[in-house]
């Protein structure tokens, strides 16, 4: 059985919520190891005028901290 925990992370785009979402993983595996899992749990955007100028989403990431099997 392994043991995983979960933390939430806030991205942002100019370009889309795909891009957001791989930011957020960037963003956390400067600090944490073996993520599994993104869950994108609410997306918003920015807008000017008529135009989104910004993407922005809450994701959950899930990493390993520990496998029994090791």
């Amino acid at each position: 059985m392994a043991v995983a925990k979960v933390i939430e992370i806030l991205a942002e785009s100019e370009t889309g919520w795909e891009d957001a979402a791989r930011r957020a993983v960037e963003e956390a595996s400067e600090t944490v190891r073996n993520i599994k899992h993104l869950w994108v749990d609410g997306m918003q955007a920015e807008v000017e005028g008529d135009t989104i100028t910004k993407y922005r989403l809450n994701a959950k990431v899930t990493f390993v901290v520990r496998d029994s099997r090791d």
